[in-house]
């Protein structure tokens, strides 16, 4: 077995122990709730916080990475609506579900260990960055749509509320919160005291294991209720067509091989909760995100080796 396959294995082996765990009822379901809560708000906060303060950006470029990789993420998105809209024949809020559902990578529970496992340190800065803007480029997208089709065709919506709700949910977020506060420390250019550091490395040191864990105990609260060819549909839209486009962009715009292979496969990787969170608010598709959410993680493991050794070939 080779480390690269090894190392795949080990990340969907953690998801799939939490899987069992809630199968089995070892655990209670509302243990996911708050294994994912400290995941999502304090363990990967403090992780964030920490690569902001200690890592060394140069050689990155952003802009071509952000632009790469957004670029497929519309295309995609506007590709998985309409799916559901024509094909499907769905109304405009479920379309709005596809869209996100084959567009909104999972880049928290599952992005964040699966590209420290394989590309170290190096690659989470890059992954850093991307979360960075993901956060607030896919969250602002979703409100504005959310607005427009979620409070019922008779209602005026008022662009200043978009603005609020935006603002409001971004800079309440515990991710964007340890972006901010990292970059806020590394601009003082004062070190860490010893006892915050060892804080901090022993939380973040966690992240990894227990957002791949918290995730598998997810997907058995969600589990599979019908909608299974739009689901279908929609994963193949995330798994293959997404990953595709972005390695078409930045191979054209000359990214550099870690950045290029870090995009490709975070573009890779199965949905999260955020498009079934979504599907709760318009009140409709829940089963359809959870679905998708479900066999696009259930196949993640194959997809995902299939993209590594695909990048790998390319890009060194």
């Amino acid at each position: 077995m080779t480390p690269l396959t090894e190392t795949v294995l080990f990340v969907f082996s953690l998801v799939a122990l939490g899987y069992l765990a809630g199968l089995t009822f070892y655990l209670k379901p509302a243990s996911g709730e708050g294994i994912s809560e400290f995941a999502v708000s304090v363990a990967m906060p403090l992780l964030l916080f920490r690569t902001m303060v200690k890592s060394d950006f140069h050689g990155v470029t952003p802009w071509s990475l952000w632009g790469a990789y957004f670029a497929a993420a519309a295309i995609t998105w506007t590709t998985g609506h309409l799916m559901m809209t024509r094909v499907f024949k769905r109304d405009a809020r479920a379309g709005i579900v596809g869209g996100v559902s084959s567009a909104y990578s999972n880049v928290v529970l599952l992005g964040a260990p699966f590209v420290l496992g394989i590309f170290g340190a190096s690659g989470f800065e890059v992954l850093s960055l991307l979360v960075s803007v993901h956060l607030p480029i896919m969250m602002m997208a979703s409100i504005v749509l959310f607005e427009m089709f979620g409070r019922g065709s008779g209602e005026t919506v008022h662009p200043l509320r978009v603005v609020k709700n935006f603002l409001r949910r971004l800079f309440l977020n515990p991710l964007i919160i340890g972006i901010l506060v990292g970059l806020a420390w590394r601009l003082t250019g004062t070190p860490l005291p010893a006892l915050v550091e060892r804080l901090v490395n022993t939380l973040a040191d966690t992240a990894g294991p227990v957002a791949l864990f918290a995730m598998g105990l997810s997907l058995r609260r969600f589990g599979i209720s019908g909608n299974i060819r739009p689901a279908l549909a929609l994963s193949v839209l995330k798994l293959f067509v997404m990953p595709a486009l972005v390695l078409a962009f930045v191979w054209l715009l000359g990214l550099p091989p870690l950045t290029a292979k870090v995009a490709v496969v975070v573009a890779a990787l199965p949905s999260g909760i955020n498009s079934y969170l979504i599907a709760v608010q318009f009140n409709t598709g829940q089963a359809l995100a959870s679905n998708q959410m479900t066999l696009a993680t259930a196949s993640a493991v194959v997809t995902t080796s299939f993209w590594l050794t695909v990048v790998i070939h390319v890009f060194g």
